[in-house]
């Protein structure tokens, strides 16, 4: 009878999360890689690996939201119906889902930090192609590549996981959002100088640069060390623990770093094993319900904004200016982005940061799994709070706080993700639900800007009763990763 994989039984087994110490003939004392982990602490080191891989979101943030602001010109440049502007998005998501997962594969088996620059690459190339596509079929298959390759970013997260100490992964990722928000606020600004003058193209162009940029600096970054051991590379393993030790101006342990190679990878089917299904279905629901209220409060924006000018005015709702054109009349609906567009789009973008410093007290307190399960029971409220009718102040506010529960629904998911799985199977982990995010996120454009102009209640319910299920799948989960060492 084939026995259960030995990295399935550590990871639900909290009492077998420290590997047996083996002595060498000689008595010398051993350590793992977790032990040396803790024992080095944090310091130098890990400042420069959160400036540089928390930078990756930067990137990541520019390429998917690039989307929210360059809809409007592609949509007049090739007169485009609001399925083909909706189109546009799901493709980017279906390319990200598609590669999340075989990125996560090819991560387990070759490498994070290859990966990473892989993806990186391979982003940068085709948004570069994106900005000269010659029409919209081209644009769309353009965007579904850079999508594959951005799916690869969250290697910068699962490496930043791996040589994080136990107590400070709690405090550490979360504040990782910032740099989100940052690419988030950076490509709206760009956005509203470069569309209006030289145009959509450059923007693109202009957005590939940080992502370039930072290709250069993952030299600076080593291979994780719990990969390394886990691939039996125990010289490289000990020289990064090492170099980490000398920047840090810390100590490491006494003896011989000693830790049995995993004799396979983690395979997809070991997802499925009995002591990870509950567990990986259960995460699956919240990656796709998150990613879905996500996706669905931003690109819902505009809509919701138009709604409630109509509800706390008894004029018609009016354009900007300059707008009584022709093609504000089209049957395309050809509609520029205006300042006050560009400056909603701002002011509720910043409400991811919001509740970041609330977020980070409430997981380290309570837990992943009620934090999350609170922040999504809120996030759920919200959206049915958007039903009253208000002035667009109001709205905005409304927007800011969703932005502000979203962005914590997803701080906590990445966490509990990164700290469920076993080194050999982490990157698996996260890729799988990566890929079942973005099917939430392929689905959130039809209901938000397709569903919405049918029924407004409709969708706004849809969205909250998705939330609802996801708090309850969150509250149930069967492990709490709080304080728990990674494995």
């Amino acid at each position: 009878m084939a026995t259960a994989p030995r990295e399935a039984e550590n990871a639900i087994a909290l009492e077998e999360i420290h590997m047996e110490k083996k002595e060498s003939p000689k008595g010398q004392k051993t350590f793992t890689v977790e032990e040396a982990v803790e024992t080095i602490g944090f310091g130098r080191f890990h400042i420069v690996l959160f400036l540089i891989m928390g930078s990756t979101g930067v990137a990541e943030a520019m390429e998917i939201m690039l989307i929210a602001v360059v809809s409007p010109p592609i949509r007049c440049e090739w007169q485009l119906q609001d399925w083909q502007v909706a189109l546009v998005t799901t493709m980017v998501f279906f390319g990200y889902m598609v590669f999340s997962i075989v990125l996560g594969l090819l991560a387990d088996r070759y490498g994070r930090w290859k990966i990473l620059l892989l993806s990186f690459l391979w982003a940068a190339y085709f948004s570069l192609l994106t900005s000269f596509a010659p029409s919209y079929i081209w644009f769309v298959f353009l965007r579904a590549m850079v999508g594959g390759g951005v799916s690869g970013h969250a290697q910068g997260l699962i490496i930043k996981t791996e040589f994080l100490p136990t107590k400070y992964r709690g405090y550490m990722l979360p504040l990782s959002q910032v740099f989100w928000l940052a690419g988030s606020l950076l490509i709206i600004g760009l956005a509203s100088v470069v569309n209006p003058t030289i145009g959509w193209r450059w923007l693109i162009r202009i957005a590939s640069i940080p992502g370039i940029l930072l290709i250069l600096a993952f030299k600076f970054i080593p291979e994780s060390a719990r990969y390394n051991v886990s691939m039996g590379n125990m010289g490289a393993a000990l020289a990064t623990l090492q170099r980490i030790a000398k920047m840090n101006g810390a100590a490491m342990p006494e003896g011989e770093l000693r830790e049995p190679a995993e004799e396979r990878r983690g395979r997809f089917k070991d997802l499925m094993h009995p002591k990870y299904l509950r567990t990986t279905l259960q995460i699956w629901i919240i990656w796709l319900g998150i990613a879905f209220a996500y996706y669905g409060v931003i690109l819902a924006s505009t809509e919701l904004l138009e709604r409630d000018l109509v509800c706390g005015s008894a004029a018609p709702p009016v354009q900007d200016s300059g707008d009584d054109s022709e093609e504000s009349h089209s049957p395309c609906h050809c509609h520029f982005f205006g300042p006050t567009a560009y400056q909603t789009m701002i002011i509720s973008t910043a409400g991811e940061i919001a509740l970041n410093p609330l977020n980070i007290l409430v997981i380290n307190l309570l837990g992943r799994r009620l934090s999350l399960c609170i922040t999504m029971g809120c996030t759920a409220l919200f959206f049915l709070l958007l039903n009253i009718c208000t002035s667009s102040a109001g709205t905005v506010g409304f927007l800011f706080v969703l932005r502000a529960l979203v962005s914590a629904n997803f701080n906590t998911i990445y966490i509990y993700t990164a700290e469920v799985y076993p080194t050999t199977m982490r990157a698996l982990g996260m890729g799988t639900s990566g890929s079942l995010c973005r099917v939430g996120a392929m689905v959130a454009p039809f209901i938000s800007q397709v569903l919405m102009s049918a029924s407004f209640t409709g969708a706004l319910c849809l969205f909250s009763s998705v939330c609802v299920v996801c708090a309850i799948s969150a509250v149930t989960l069967p492990i709490e990763t709080k304080g728990r060492a990674l494995q």
